[in-house]
């Protein structure tokens, strides 16, 4: 049996036929197809392109459902479609905004020019070395400082709210951004593809009641911006000048800065051979 007609004779409809197709048929939909392609680079940007993805398993789960003909899970989803728009739409509401910002400013497509440098596994080696050592200078004269690292989660819209910088990352650069009353020194820094892409980038704090009492600001933002991506996030600690990192909503404090390297280059070489083993299936 065909599988659209499978489909649809689980969601209760017992006809289906086949439309007439003309040349502006296909025009539209190849249109509708490009904004959906343009959209969805968009959306990758952001840390929306992890709900976006949760969505797609939804929709793959109510295929499943269908052609199973598990009838309750189908007539919760038929029933509950309506307010699941409107929650997409509030969810959504944030980057929504933006892109209608980035629209009117013609730079939506931005995603296409970023670089493939994080895969030059030498460029990646430098620039974990030139932030421990800006880490542990900072550390040794009281300098706070904080740091984000992108992984796997794009970070845009946490660099949206900086100042971009777009430069070489080094030791020194990092020391001079957060030198005490300089105009860069408040936020963090985010940092892609081995190269410091923003400033002054404000954090969300973490909402854990777990968290020490003792610690301040900046190591409640390191937290929740861990929380909400995978990014490695270095602090170091204004008063004590203690270095931590913070990873997947947990915080390791008193970091040496051999501990630091380690913790960061482990983690960023088993995403190198789960990215070349994607790559290899992909090549076969």
């Amino acid at each position: 049996m065909d599988i659209i007609n499978v489909i649809y004779n689980g969601l209760g409809i017992t006809e289906f036929v086949k439309p007439s197709i003309g040349i502006t048929d296909v025009l539209d939909i190849l249109i509708v197809a490009y904004i959906i392609y343009k959209v969805i680079f968009w959306i990758k940007e952001t840390r929306a392109w992890v709900l976006f993805k949760g969505i797609l398993v939804i929709f793959a789960f109510a295929a499943v459902a269908a052609i199973l003909k598990l009838h309750t899970i189908i007539f919760v989803l038929s029933n509950t479609i309506n307010m699941g728009i409107i929650a997409l739409l509030i969810v959504f509401q944030p980057e929504m905004r933006k892109a209608l910002e980035q629209l009117g400013k013609g730079k939506i497509f931005s995603y296409f020019t970023r670089s493939d440098s994080a895969s030059d596994e030498k460029a990646a080696a430098r620039t974990v070395d030139e932030i421990v050592r800006a880490a542990g200078k900072m550390g040794a004269v009281k300098t706070g400082a904080l740091i984000l690292m992108e992984q796997e989660v794009p970070l845009g819209d946490l660099e949206r709210t900086g100042i971009p910088i777009d430069a070489i990352v080094s030791s020194q650069l990092l020391i001079n951004i957060f030198e005490h009353n300089t105009p860069l020194h408040d936020g963090a820094v985010i940092i892609r593809n081995n190269r410091v892409a923003a400033a002054t980038c404000f954090l969300p704090l973490t909402d854990s009641n777990e968290v020490s009492m003792e610690l301040g600001t900046r190591h409640r933002a390191a937290i929740g911006a861990s929380e909400v991506s995978d990014a490695h996030v270095i602090v170091v600690s204004e008063e004590t000048g203690k270095i931590s990192l913070a990873r997947g909503g947990v915080l390791y404090r008193d970091l040496t800065t051999e501990q630091l390297k380690t913790m960061i280059s482990q983690q960023d070489t088993a995403n190198r051979k789960k990215l070349a083993i994607w790559k290899g299936r992909q090549t076969k």
